[in-house]
């Protein structure tokens, strides 16, 4: 017997509401502080790699522990309040990515569980439609157009090979 219902965690009303209502307030808030660059801008821009943050931190504890070694042409207000600012996004980012990891793999248990359904369905419908049954053989040829390589015994005998297996 195939394994369905992988994931039933699934959204009431006022759940969906309310992470709407949450993610239109997080864009509310961050909508002033976004930048939309372009490709070319990504390129000039986006050339600070993890050996320059490194070098950026180490400027930052030199002003941190001896400021008198600080060069007077920095503006190290501006500085620290850029510092602060990518520390916070980039903390921000890593919890968002943690979210949307979570979120792409509970959605990808959801459309195994709806592809495994109608693949049910759809071999119910072979097997109505072999019975003269009204509109199966319609459906069958509705839905069958989406099997590519032919005949559909490939997914017959995979679900066989899954079943032996069991």
């Amino acid at each position: 017997m195939p394994f369905t219902n992988f994931d039933s965690r699934h959204f009431t009303a006022a759940e969906k509401t309310s992470i709407n209502t949450t993610v239109t307030s997080l864009e509310s808030a961050l909508s002033l502080k976004l930048a939309n660059l372009t490709a070319q801008e990504r390129q000039q821009y986006g050339s600070v790699n993890e050996q320059n943050k490194l070098i950026i931190a180490k400027v930052k504890d030199f002003r941190d522990s001896q400021p008198n070694l600080s060069s007077p042409d920095v503006d190290w207000t501006e500085f620290l309040n850029d510092y602060d600012s990518r520390t916070f996004l980039q903390t921000t980012i890593q919890r968002l990515q943690s979210l949307i990891d979570g979120l792409n793999n509970a959605k990808i248990l959801h459309d195994w569980d709806n592809y495994q359904a109608a693949l049910t369905d759809y071999d119910f419908a072979k097997y109505k439609a072999t019975t003269q049954a009204v509109g199966f053989e319609t459906k069958v040829e509705e839905v069958g157009q989406f099997f590519t390589g032919g005949n559909n015994q490939s997914r017959a005998n995979t679900t066989a090979a899954a079943e032996a297996e069991e």
